[in-house]
């Protein structure tokens, strides 16, 4: 595996002789590497939002990811997946439209997590059978997030936390003379927000609790009650103070997820994170801010721009192959 560094200067140099396709080509050929060593499909699905300059609603999980999601699905067996995750969440509603489909279409995912799937990607993570994370890979707390538009532009903002600011509001306009602090605050909230919000941190949980007993803990004793602890515990914003917490691997361990370490297979690491470097490296330098992609080349991207460009694989789809 290349370091972040070693890579750079590696695409540099080649996109030196052939130009800024070379992004694709890099992170196409250890997504293949990566597909031929574990003998199963592979998905990536990245957003360039650590990054911080994306606008959220483009690198968020929407009901337009099924679409990328069917593209790249296309021409898959129906056995084992490999899902590299990276991304702060979005939409428990369209993360529950990509379970449905893609359990529809696979028999077993494991999610890979080479860095960060936070919120609405970790009830993701959470669909699995297993999840795959190394000592630097984090997940977070599923309470929903809103996309707001605020005076400096989108925002997303915890559902728990604009509950939670209302009640504040609430106790302190009990004096008349705050009011007039509290009204721009206010006018932020239509009618229906707040019980969007009580309604979506319900559905968070309920969702990841069904996932885990149908999936992760399938066939357990204990599967329903496990997963309900779980769900209960990744869902609890008041335990974790932040929706923004990374959970780290043995704190993901603690509260009961399955997870295996990344470095027990060295291979899988250095392709994992090569992959992972060469998507970041490819937000940095094009205007992508979202890449669906499987290992044989077909993907599915979102621009800045806010547009859409299908990439179609090189070669007739053929399963992963055996090790290298």
């Amino acid at each position: 595996m290349a370091s972040w560094g070693e890579l750079l200067a590696e695409l540099n140099q080649r996109k030196a002789q052939h130009g800024v396709g070379v992004f694709d080509t890099v992170r196409r050929e250890h997504l293949a590497a990566l597909a031929k060593h574990t003998g199963r499909s592979v998905i990536l699905y990245a957003t360039n939002w650590t990054g911080g300059s994306a606008d959220p609603q483009l690198i968020s999980i929407t009901p337009e990811d099924v679409q990328g999601f069917m593209e790249v699905v296309r021409g898959l067996p129906a056995d084992g997946l490999d899902l590299v995750i990276h991304s702060p969440g979005g939409q428990p509603e369209a993360a529950e439209a990509l379970v449905d489909y893609m359990r529809s279409k696979f028999n077993d995912i494991r999610v890979i997590v080479p860095h960060a799937a936070m919120s609405a990607a970790t009830m993701l993570a959470c669909s699995s059978n297993r999840i795959v994370m190394g000592k630097h890979s984090s997940l977070g707390p599923i309470d929903p997030q809103f996309i707001m538009r605020t005076e400096l532009g989108p925002a997303s903002i915890p559902a728990y936390a604009i509950l939670e600011q209302f009640k504040m509001a609430q106790e302190q306009c009990k004096d008349a003379s705050l009011l007039p602090s509290w009204l721009p605050v206010l006018r932020q909230y239509g009618p229906a927000l707040l019980v969007q919000c009580q309604i979506a941190m319900k559905l968070s949980e309920k969702l990841v609790a069904d996932w885990l007993r149908a999936y992760m803990f399938d066939g357990s004793a204990d599967a329903r009650k496990t997963a309900t602890r779980i769900a209960k515990k990744l869902a609890h914003h008041g335990a974790h103070l932040s929706h923004s917490r990374f959970l780290c691997r043995e704190r993901c361990r603690k509260l009961g997820l399955v997870v295996d370490d990344l470095e027990a297979d060295q291979y899988l690491q250095d392709e994992v994170l090569s992959v992972f470097h060469a998507t970041t490296h490819t937000f940095n330098a094009t205007g992508a801010v979202k890449i669906i992609e499987n290992h044989l080349g077909r993907a599915f991207v979102k621009r800045q721009q806010q547009m859409v460009f299908l990439q179609q694989p090189l070669a007739t789809p053929q399963p992963p192959g055996g090790p290298p």
